[in-house]
């Protein structure tokens, strides 16, 4: 089962269907967006997660936010009140580069629509947004499955496969970046076993990519965050695919906190190591990872586990979401484009083109 985790239902008036993964594994529950502040709750406290799911989400936020316009009103107030949410929702979470790329994208399309129909009614501007965020719905489940198809020839018959954080079906629109390839491998009929790190201090891969796989019937164990090296270290991991949250134009990749550790250890051990992400997601207007913004989190998510105190009151904590992996411990990205060997400026350049976000 591939989970639908995006989902806009109805027409302009309509609402966004989230799939709540601060619930999961306990509880399957449906959240539904009726306006730009629910959303943006939604991807501050994760329950909706994932660079291209937030995204997807962040694109049909600007339709929500253009519901709140009048009959009456001009484009002009419309086009401001759309900056203004998007500046709203692009204050979520300051990593994701797919974020601002969706919301940009949205941005662009309402203003070349009322700059080539300045007489165009605000009806017309609010079921061609809504066409245009379903168009990125589209893409990115197409994106997915061409990843998968790029990725699934890593994965090879027996193989160990460790992943980190969740980049599945719960983190898209579709079936997944990190996880993609292994859907697919698993529907050619390959025999493989994948390591999902528990992921601290919020355990999505305890909770949401050991769902996922549990769902698709592919043979998938939970180890903790720091049993990875020893694994690797006894050959039972192979290698070891993970998602990315924003790549810089050199190859250096952003990913959940703990992704750098596992580039180290599999150097060591010499596991390759691969990021599987879409083009949505390279940032080639800054030229390596350290220009990337981290994401500082609560203190609580660190200070407690499920509702218990875990470390003394007052106790100063550092909580960073992400952390950067250097290009050169990244053998290959996997994109919907193809596979970028031995990531480097040139070589993504190759690959992409020439842009940025």
């Amino acid at each position: 089962m591939i989970v639908q985790a995006v989902k806009w239902v109805g027409g302009v008036d309509g609402y966004l269907e989230l799939v709540d993964q601060r619930r999961l594994p306990a509880e399957f529950v449906k959240l539904k967006c009726r306006d730009t502040e629910v959303l943006f709750d939604a991807i501050k406290t994760l329950a909706v997660r994932g660079a291209p799911a937030i995204g997807v989400s962040a694109a049909y936020g600007l339709v929500l936010a253009l519901q709140k316009s009048g009959v009456n009103d001009r484009l002009e107030k419309a086009i401001e009140s759309l900056a203004e949410a998007r500046e709203y929702l692009a204050s979520s979470r300051p990593t994701a580069v797919n974020l601002f790329w969706a919301l940009d994208r949205m941005r662009r399309k309402a203003e070349e629509l009322v700059a080539a129909q300045p007489d165009m009614t605000l009806q017309a501007l609010h079921e061609a947004l809504l066409g245009e965020a379903n168009a990125i719905h589209e893409e990115d489940v197409d994106m997915c499955r061409r990843i998968g198809r790029h990725g699934e020839r890593f994965i090879t018959e027996g193989a160990g496969i460790l992943t980190h954080c969740n980049a599945g079906a719960l983190a898209t629109a579709g079936q997944g970046t990190a996880l993609s390839p292994m859907f697919e491998a698993h529907e050619k009929g390959k025999k493989f076993s994948v390591y999902a790190d528990e992921t601290r201090p919020l355990l999505q891969g305890a909770r949401l990519t050991a769902w996922e796989l549990k769902q698709a019937g592919i043979d998938v164990a939970v180890i903790c965050d720091n049993m990875a090296g020893w694994l690797m270290k006894q050959g039972k991991i192979n290698a070891v695919i993970t998602g990315a949250d924003r790549i810089a134009a050199n190859g250096d990749a952003a990913n959940k906190i703990g992704t750098y550790s596992l580039s180290i250890l599999a150097r060591e051990h010499g596991v390759p190591f691969y990021i599987a992400a879409p083009s949505s997601t390279f940032d080639l207007s800054i030229k390596s990872g350290a220009e990337i913004p981290i994401e500082q989190r609560a203190a609580e998510e660190v200070t407690t586990f499920a509702g218990t105190q875990t470390t003394p009151a007052g106790v100063n904590v550092h909580n960073p979401a992400f952390d950067v992996t250097e290009a050169r411990d990244i053998a290959a990205i996997i994109t919907e484009n193809g596979v970028i060997e031995n990531p480097d400026t040139e070589n993504i350049a190759g690959c992409l083109g020439p842009r940025g976000t």
